[in-house]
């Protein structure tokens, strides 16, 4: 089909997600990527320099994932998971754990991030379920994103994205955002509701919020909340599913930490960004909950495609180049860049608000309309930027950067040139 039937024929059968049915524009059609790069039907290079929703860590069409799927496909597809199991689960589940924290024993697998939260939690409930003391309230942070099924919207932000849901969703205590002028009175909220002896679980995103705007907090704020947990016997759970695997320039965004969750939630980065996978690990103590002979006390989840043989062998694949020197120097790379960008335009006039962390980025552009997804400048900042060949989708008024790992000194001079020029112009 040529590119003007394929544009005509997404319009008429599919349903692009946070997209409006009337109003959209249409969407870009592309046809290859490679490296940091989209290339459109039309003959467009696209510099993807939020990764694709934040998946892509290595770059597109990287060519050990590719080889590593294509050897796993013309040897094994699928197979279901309970009563058999393969080795490249097996590997990956060795791997996950060889750069987790020590206190991780078990890898439970799923589809993506969404029900990698859904299992964590549920994992939780039915820990203190099996250890006979129920617990029914979770706490969440002001602001968070976990996903969108239904166990992971209750846990986040309700606003307008999940206002349709509200009545379906389960009661979660929110304390607010931590922020440095308001951490006493965030402990202050935290231990009132966790001294009630009825949390079952705090489940947080490690020191960046990404979908409200990449807005980052202290790990010393975070290991004062881990401190209330131990108290009042509550586990924790990190969404690691945007900051893991070299995002904030360590492998987990915990790495920052001087204490270890009891639950982990993965996805994004775990393939590179080219299959669906989740994972969802847990401690030796939430383990040992499960640990019996009364069959009532198994952990009843699971997914068709829960550990597919060819997204573990992607995920193997990249987990081998996140872990190789050259990726490790490129995240030092990037780093070292955002923070010289970061130097350079922190003053600038229309800047709110600027923070950086590993080869995380946000820039917060003032604005008369409120701080929000449905900013009034969103729609500016995004045509803005593809008009110049850079995939910058905003969060409301907050540009940020997220570029794969294969960006170089140069793509990321392309980036912050356009982004100064952009302030430069609307200050004008």
């Amino acid at each position: 089909m040529t590119s003007e039937e394929l544009k005509r024929l997404d319009r008429e059968v599919i349903w692009h997600p946070y997209s409006p049915l009337v109003g959209s524009s249409d969407p870009i059609l592309i046809s290859s990527a490679e490296g940091a790069y989209f290339h459109t039907a039309d003959g467009r290079k696209i510099l993807d320099a939020i990764s694709s929703w934040w998946v892509n860590t290595h770059g597109h069409a990287r060519k050990e994932i590719a080889d590593a799927i294509a050897k796993q496909a013309s040897e094994m597809q699928q197979v279901m998971f309970a009563g058999f199991t393969h080795e490249p689960a097996i590997k990956l589940g060795k791997g996950l754990l060889e750069i987790l924290p020590k206190n991780q024993s078990k890898v439970f697998f799923s589809d993506d991030g969404s029900t990698a939260v859904e299992v964590g939690l549920k994992m939780a409930f039915q820990y203190w379920h099996n250890m006979q003391k129920p617990k029914t309230k979770v706490i969440a942070l002001d602001g968070a994103y976990h996903g969108d099924t239904f166990g992971a919207m209750a846990v986040g932000e309700r606003g307008t994205f999940t206002e349709p849901f509200f009545p379906y969703l389960f009661k979660v205590d929110f304390v607010d955002f931590p922020q440095p002028d308001n951490e006493d009175k965030v402990i202050q909220q935290f231990r009132e509701i966790a001294s009630s002896g009825e949390v079952a679980a705090f489940i947080f995103e490690p020191l960046v919020q990404g979908a409200a705007g990449m807005r980052m907090y202290s790990p010393e704020l975070l290991e004062r909340l881990f401190g209330i947990c131990q108290e009042y016997e509550i586990l924790t759970i990190a969404d690691e599913v945007m900051t893991g695997f070299g995002r904030t320039g360590k492998y987990f965004a915990t790495d920052y930490l001087s204490v270890d969750p009891d639950i982990y939630c993965l996805s994004k980065g775990l393939t590179g960004g080219t299959i669906a996978l989740g994972v969802t690990t847990c401690s030796k103590d939430v383990e040992k909950a499960y640990h019996h002979a009364d069959i009532t006390k198994t952990f009843f989840h699971g997914h068709s495609f829960t550990a597919n043989p060819i997204a573990c062998a992607a995920a193997n694949a990249s987990l081998e180049l996140l872990r190789s020197q050259d990726c490790q120097k490129q995240l030092e790379m990037i780093t070292k860049h955002h923070l010289e960008f970061y130097n350079k335009v922190e003053d600038h006039p229309m800047v709110a608000k600027i923070q950086h962390l590993g080869t995380i980025l946000s820039i917060e552009v003032k604005s008369d309309d409120a701080t929000s997804y449905t900013n009034n400048l969103r729609k500016k900042i995004s045509t803005y930027f593809m008009e110049r060949d850079l995939h910058l989708r905003p969060l409301g008024n907050v540009i940020y950067i997220i570029p794969p790992f294969v960006v170089n000194a140069e793509d990321l001079a392309k980036i912050y040139n356009a982004i100064m020029s952009f302030l430069n112009e609307i200050n004008q």
